[in-house]
């Protein structure tokens, strides 16, 4: 007995032990190409760093890029304060935070296919035959027969070794595919705090237009009050008070739609930090200025976008993963080598299930399955791959010339911006030297009132644009952090 049992024990370990050197000595063959990083060309420097002026107060350099923290350039607490609130409880940033957490439990779904199976095993059968027996005259007749019963217990195992690398490969996607998920969650991160930035700047901006609409409304009213108390002295006619009148009220309407659009924007701010819509409004309807401008932005290079865009590296991880499958599909094709056993006990009485003499079995054998013929199923199936790994290539290239595309909009436009916003300062310089001696012709009796309402009106125009103007650089400038892929480093996500 003990000599028998040697021997299988033996048997068992040399067939593991074979298994395992298998294993090692075809590690490394996996079918299916290797993954490698495409080549991608980029221009040497930016184009839009071209029509930068000398004169503009905000620049930008080919400096290395620090855009870890980009908002602490406009110097505002409470911008800091958003989107230091936001990166910790917006909702889409935790439900990409949850694409991370499947991400990486598929990951350990695939890395178990490396791995034996065991299951455990327990079954109860109760039968009943029957016998014949010779009747009388001869013929055969039936008689019942006694009741069967049998108890099983035991352990079955399976372990299919990854010899042409199918298991690998699906490991190496499901890996590609957690770094996408983080990189994913960066994209979210990149998009969140531009979205902070811009309704927050957009509400200063909306605060700041109805300041000079009071402002103006004021101006207006005391110039109808001056208006009425000279037709009511007999200077001038009804038409110059029914102007007046006018001017007051259509500057006076335009104050609830501003007072909308700020409100619109604090909702919107709400909604970005995972809040009520109104739970910001106490602290943010005090009316503040636009942050201004830091002097300088630093660019750096095309080259360096690449690797810092998370949306690129989430379609290069997208394209690795793409890659790996073609090797999953591919390993169809060969042969799969599987080790099977199984061990327990058998028995017709319970109480005898244990009785290691009578009751064992046991089974251990290698097994292999190649697939013959599959009506070209297997050789489809990796021309899908293929295509899907096309795809996800042109995916790639044109996210990379999308990225270009926005850094260079957002120079241009943060540039251009500028130039206009020192046009519209000069436009309202002008414009309040008009108004003032529109007023003192008017007083004086040296010109109509339609001057005076014109050089008002110039004056209320300009100025709006003006902080129009003011609102939008800031925007753009964000806009050109966001093109940069500016905003997530500072919180990187683990995937191990």
């Amino acid at each position: 007995m003990m000599t028998w049992a040697s021997g299988n024990r033996r048997r068992i370990i040399l067939c593991f032990g074979l298994a395992i050197f298998c294993l090692a000595t075809l590690a490394g063959c996996m079918v299916g190409p290797n993954f490698h990083p495409p080549e991608t060309k980029v221009p040497e420097s930016w184009n839009g760093q071209e029509v930068v002026t000398p004169a503009q107060p905000s620049q930008t350099t080919t400096a290395p890029v620090t855009l870890v923290d980009w908002w602490q350039a406009f110097k505002d607490p409470t911008l800091t304060a958003l989107v230091e609130m936001a990166v910790h409880s917006n909702l889409d940033l935790r439900t990409a935070e949850a694409r991370i957490r499947q991400a990486r439990a598929s990951l350990g779904v695939a890395g178990a296919g490396l791995w034996p199976e065991v299951d455990a095993l327990a079954s109860y059968q109760r039968s009943q035959g029957s016998s014949e027996a010779v009747g009388p005259t001869g013929t055969a007749i039936a008689t019942a027969g006694g009741l069967r019963e049998l108890f099983q217990v035991g352990l079955d195992a399976s372990w299919e070794l990854d010899i042409f690398g199918g298991t690998r490969r699906n490991i190496e996607a499901a890996g590609a595919d957690l770094q996408a998920a983080v990189y994913d969650r960066r994209d979210v991160l990149v998009t969140l705090v531009g979205d902070v930035g811009t309704n927050y700047l957009n509400l200063r901006g909306f605060q700041q237009q109805l300041a000079i609409a009071r402002k103006n409304l004021e101006a207006q009213r005391h110039t109808a009050e001056i208006t009425h108390k000279r037709f009511a002295a007999g200077f001038i006619g009804a038409l110059d008070v029914a102007n007046a009148d006018a001017q007051v009220a259509t500057t006076k309407a335009t104050i609830p739609v501003l007072e909308s659009s700020a409100r619109a924007a604090i909702y919107r701010l709400g909604v970005l930090l995972g809040r009520p819509p109104a739970a910001l409004e106490k602290d943010l309807i005090k009316e503040s200025s636009i942050p201004p401008t830091p002097p300088q932005v630093p660019v750096g290079l095309p080259s360096e976008l690449v690797r810092r865009r998370p949306d690129i590296r989430r379609a290069e991880a997208q394209l690795h993963a793409a890659t790996a499958r073609i090797g999953v599909a591919t390993a169809d094709l060969f042969p799969k080598f599987s080790l099977t056993g199984s061990f327990g006990f058998s028995s017709s009485d319970l109480t005898k299930l244990g009785n290691l003499a009578n009751s064992k079995f046991w089974s251990f054998g290698p097994s292999v399955t190649w697939p013959i013929f599959t009506a070209g199923r297997i050789q489809w199936n990796i021309k899908v791959q293929d295509a899907l790994t096309e795809q996800a290539l042109l995916t790639y290239q044109k996210t990379v010339l999308t990225a270009l595309q926005d850094v260079e909009t957002a120079l241009v436009a943060y540039a251009k911006e500028q130039e206009h916003r020192q046009s519209l300062s000069e436009a309202v310089a002008n414009n309040r030297k008009a108004v003032d001696l529109a007023m003192k012709l008017y007083i004086a009796g040296k010109t109509d009132f339609l001057n005076v309402i014109t050089a008002q009106l110039n004056l209320y125009t300009s100025e709006n644009a003006l902080t129009l103007s003011t609102s939008t650089v800031d925007t753009n400038l964000i806009a050109l952090y966001k093109a940069l892929g500016g905003g997530w480093e500072k919180t990187p996500y683990r995937i191990d």
